[in-house]
This record gives structure tokens, sequence and C-alpha cells, in this order.
């Protein structure tokens, strides 16, 4: 858990401030669930230029709680959390202070969302949380109020959590929790994951992963796992000391971070999932007449390939699509030649349908135009499909045949201004998997929308 804060103070000498709002959001990593916002009564006066940033006066505090009073409910909110802030050192030690004033010890671990957000977020002008969550796209509602710029972080937060491809957050957070003593059971860690679309990762007590998978449902399988009887599975019941997730809504999202983030961690139990994912590549080669035939071989990296195939049943029936959907004069003959590692094609039986009413150079044409527009190479795109919630969508970038992240928004403006798209991308690797996930899927599934631009 989160406590994810912000306060305003009085201003004035350094260790002499007093509280006079505080808002904080317990946060599980994926939504809020509890909150606390109120005004506090310093007892001492405002500085004017406080009033003029922030609207609170005098006047409006009279009547407040004083910090004795909300002591307890901070305590309430914020136990068994890491205290999350945009400048956290400034609001833990205003915190701390006022505790240490009761007599009472006030210690959480902490995070900041500055030092998070200038290596995860590089090369933005600002850090400030005005100008940086402008510059993201973010909405923002009552700025130098706790609760608007607490809200803030919170979305910028649930955005650098997003961007950390290395989980470097989530693991400092279970080592935490290692500290505190916790140990849960199989049992609980199977009921604290959603029925949802996403990422989850199987930790071991010193938080690191190891295991990544995606699932439609992410309780069910994790369930799989921790009732699996095969070797590696008792191996993972026997280590795991966390599971933690992330939703993604589209499954898109969730096949593409899963490939990125093996590479990225390298989990012991994902080895087999290190190496390629599409071992079955397309090929067009000029056959002894000229027509380019298309061929379906083991994957060979010096070779231009058009798409490839997770197994050779599944690149075989899309050949036969295409085949009959273009009118292709070429027919798999059914024999698959091992010493050569690819489909072998018997063109005598259909080539009277292209010699002498159609040249090689036409039908290699009409073959060649299809290619082009049925490859991601050169188009620019941007596929719009679910997001995490019913009012959010997500958005994965392909630029120029480059794969270049993927986004959730909720705001029209965010995803038709193609700068403010940019910088609410989360960078990922454009590599052979990314871009065959991301062909494979639109080929056999179907999305919301896709934007070409």
């Amino acid at each position: 858990m989160y406590a994810i804060l912000d306060i305003e103070t009085t201003g004035g000498q350094y260790n002499e401030e007093g509280i006079t709002e505080i808002a904080i959001y317990k946060f599980d990593g994926h939504e809020v669930v509890d909150q606390f916002i109120s005004l506090v009564n310093p007892e001492i006066p405002i500085q004017p230029f406080v009033v003029k940033l922030t609207g609170i006066n005098n006047a409006m505090l009279r009547s407040a709680p004083k910090f004795y009073e909300v002591a307890k409910r901070i305590i309430e909110i914020t136990e068994g959390c890491v205290v999350v802030a945009h400048n956290a050192s400034f609001d833990y030690r205003i915190l701390q202070t006022e505790f240490r004033r009761l007599g009472f010890e006030f210690k959480k671990p902490t995070l900041c969302t500055v030092e998070l957000s200038k290596k995860l977020l590089p090369g933005h002008k600002s850090y400030s949380l005005g100008k940086l969550v402008r510059s993201l796209g973010i909405p923002m509602a009552d700025r130098h109020r706790a609760s608007g710029d607490a809200m803030a972080t919170v979305k910028l937060f649930k955005m650098l959590l997003s961007k950390d491809l290395e989980k470097e957050i989530v693991k400092s957070y279970i080592k935490t929790e290692v500290k505190s003593g916790i140990s849960p059971k199989l049992m609980d860690l199977i009921d604290g994951v959603p029925s949802k679309t996403g990422i989850y990762y199987i930790h071991k007590e010193d938080g690191t992963i190891i295991y990544i998978g995606k699932s439609k449902n992410i309780k069910k399988r994790v369930n799989q796992h921790f009732t699996g009887t095969s070797r590696k599975a008792k191996k993972m019941q026997a280590e795991v000391f966390a599971v933690t997730y992330e939703e993604t809504g589209s499954e898109l999202i969730a096949l593409l971070k899963e490939s990125e983030e093996i590479k990225v961690n390298k989990p012991i139990y994902n080895r087999s999932q290190r190496k390629t994912i599409f071992p079955y590549a397309l090929y067009a080669e000029k056959d002894e007449n000229g027509y380019l035939a298309l061929k379906l071989q083991k994957t060979d990296g010096r070779k231009k390939e058009i798409t490839s195939f997770a197994t050779l049943l599944e690149g075989k029936s899309i050949l036969h699509k295409i085949t009959e959907e273009q009118q292709f004069c070429q027919k798999v003959n059914g024999l698959y030649n091992t010493k050569k590692g690819c489909f072998q094609y018997d063109l005598k039986q259909c080539l009277g349908a292209c010699v002498g009413k159609e040249s090689p150079e036409d039908y290699n044409k009409r073959v060649t135009y299809f290619l082009e527009n049925n490859q991601l190479q050169n188009q620019s795109m941007v596929i719009v499909d679910r997001g995490r919630t019913l009012d959010e969508r997500s958005a994965v970038l392909v630029e120029n045949g480059v794969y270049k992240g993927y986004c959730f928004y909720d705001l029209n403006y965010q995803i038709n201004n193609i700068d403010i798209l940019k910088n609410i991308i989360i960078p990922m690797q454009n590599n052979r998997d990314s871009r065959n996930i991301i062909q494979n899927y639109i080929r056999k599934k179907k999305v919301l929308k896709i934007v070409k631009f």
C-alpha cells in the first residue's frame, strides 16, 4: 500500500511551519481505496505569500481541527504504507515535526515522485508538479490545494509504476513488507489478485522476480501456478513470497509488456520465453518461372520476413487464407520438407491460372502490393483498445514501422495531439517480437479502432 499525500503549510522559518491542509490517498498500486482530506488549524498565522498562493487564509482555519485532533486518523490511514509525495522530503519532514511536538515518532519508508520522474521520465524542462503533469496531459484541479496536488501525484505515480520496467518501485515495497515480518500464504496471494486482464509478477522474499506472466484472467492463471503439480510449479510454490500485478485492460498491451519485461528482468522460470516467441516466418521468393512464391519456414535472420508465427499450424492456416483470398496462383501441397525447413509449393498444378493470362511482372505487382499493405513496415498508426476502466482507453503507437510504446488515456485531446501522446507514451523496445505481436494481434483480434497518420 502507498499513502500518497500533499501538505500545505503556513510558511515561515525552517521547522517552525504549521500544517494548514492535508490530503492523503491510500493507493494499492491500482486504485485509491481510502482517503483523508482536512483543513488544519496551525495555531500560528499564515504568511501573506502563502495566502495568495493557496487561497487558504487565517479566517478559514479558525474552526478547523488542530493537528492533535487529526493525528490518529493520519496514523490509521498510513499504517503499513510507503509514504509517497512530490518532493517527499518536505512533506515527510513536516509530518515528523508535527508528531514530534506530540511526543510521537512518525517513521515510514518514503518515495519521492520528483526523483522517480527524473529517472523514469528524463528530458523534461521542469519537474515541478504543475509543469510536469501539464506536459504529460494529466488533468489537474485545485492547484496548490492539498487534495488537487495529492490527486495529481496519484495519477503521476500510477504512470511511473507503468514506466518502471525493472520494477524497482515494487521490489523496494516488497522488501519493506519483509522487514515488517509479513509472510503471506498461497491462498492469500490468490485472493489478492483480480480476475482481470494484465501482467503478474511472482517474487521471492528479497523482491526478486522469478516469473512474469500475462493473462485475460490473472486470478485464474495464478491459481493454476499455485495448484499445479509440475516440477516447475512446485518450485515456484516453494519460493513465492509475493505476487504483484498490473492491469492493462488491453490484451495487446499485456502481450507486449510480458515480452519486454521478460527480456529486461530475465526471471529464472521464464527461461524458455527469453527466446523468440515466433519461430516460423513467411518469406517471398521468386520461383524458377519468375513468379513470387510465399514460403513458410523456420526463422532466418538473414532474410527479410513478411510476418511470423508462433506455431507451424498457425502459419499454414494463414498462408492458405492469404492465397485463397488474394487468388495468388500457388498451393501448399501439405508436405513439410524437414531438410529444407519449409513448405513446398506445387506451382505446376496452378500456373495455368497465371501463364498466358498474367505475366510474372503483373502477378508480382499484385503480390508486392498486398505485402506492402499488410506489413507493419513504414506504417504509422495508433492502435486504440480497451483501457483498465470503462472510461479509459489504451493506445499503442507505431511510427514509420517502429513500435514506440503504449499509454492509457481518458481525454480525447491526449490521443489527438501527437506531442501530448508522445509525452505520455511508455517507451518500449522495438524488436522483432514486439512488431510481430502487434502484426499478429491486429490480424486476428478486433481492436476498438486504428488511427493511421
